[in-house]
């Protein structure tokens, strides 16, 4: 192996002629940073639905949030019926700004977020890239 490529090679089987396929074992490789789904915008009398409040793992201060800013949220749950051959559905998103200065984020969904979400999991993908 050349370099310091983490991957390595290895024998998927082989040819009819007995000479050994080989190819490279990729590690995974994962497009999306976990987030918690806190609860909506609010003041003390009025929440404001259509912004969630999310804290991202691994945030700890305002100024990291930039990197995220317009980066896309999924939250992704299970329903009974299946539709399209799976079980599961989605509500897409995006982060649109900081809320306060402990690294928690705002976004907006394309449909609002059920009650239920409240303390469940979010995926926050690392694209579109404003690198």
């Amino acid at each position: 192996i050349m370099g310091d490529d983490s991957r390595a090679m290895v024998v998927k089987g082989k040819k009819s002629d007995g000479e050994p396929v080989k190819a490279w074992k990729s590690q995974p490789c994962r497009l999306y940073v976990k987030g918690a789904i806190m609860g909506f915008k609010r003041g003390l009398r009025n929440q404001y639905e259509k912004t969630s409040l999310i804290k991202i793992e691994g945030l700890q201060d305002k100024k990291d949030v930039d990197f995220y800013l317009g980066k896309r949220v999924v939250y992704i749950y299970k329903a009974v019926r299946e539709v399209k051959g799976s079980k599961f559905r989605t509500i897409w998103g995006r982060v649109t700004r900081a809320h306060g200065s402990n690294g928690t984020v705002r976004a907006q969904f394309a449909r609002n977020l059920p009650a239920k979400s409240m303390g469940g999991r979010c995926r926050v993908m690392l694209y579109p890239s404003r690198v």
